[in-house]
């Protein structure tokens, strides 16, 4: 199976709101690696890399985000695939 891995950049109102926490689960549920975490800026970043399907039903999730979360805009970026990556966890 092929691996992809993109790096989200995440904006609107996304800190606070457990954001971080239901991406977490999400990942654990769709079985991808890579992690996610705050910036200072008061966006989320994060790293996902799996397959195909796996990357992109991952990638649409975080445009939707937490049931408190307000997605005003994702970024997406191509990243190469890291296969050091094992697991997924919530960065600081």
């Amino acid at each position: 199976m092929e691996e992809k891995a993109v790096k989200l950049r995440i904006f609107g109102r996304v800190q606070g709101v457990s954001y971080r926490y239901y991406a977490y689960q999400k990942a654990l549920q769709l079985g991808v690696s890579g992690w996610v975490r705050n910036k200072l800026n008061g966006s989320v970043e994060a790293l996902i890399q799996g397959s195909n399907e796996q990357v992109s039903a991952m990638a649409r999730w975080c445009h939707r985000g937490s049931p408190m979360a307000v997605v005003e805009s994702v970024e997406q970026e191509d990243i190469p695939v890291d296969d050091s990556l094992d697991g997924f966890n919530v960065r600081m």
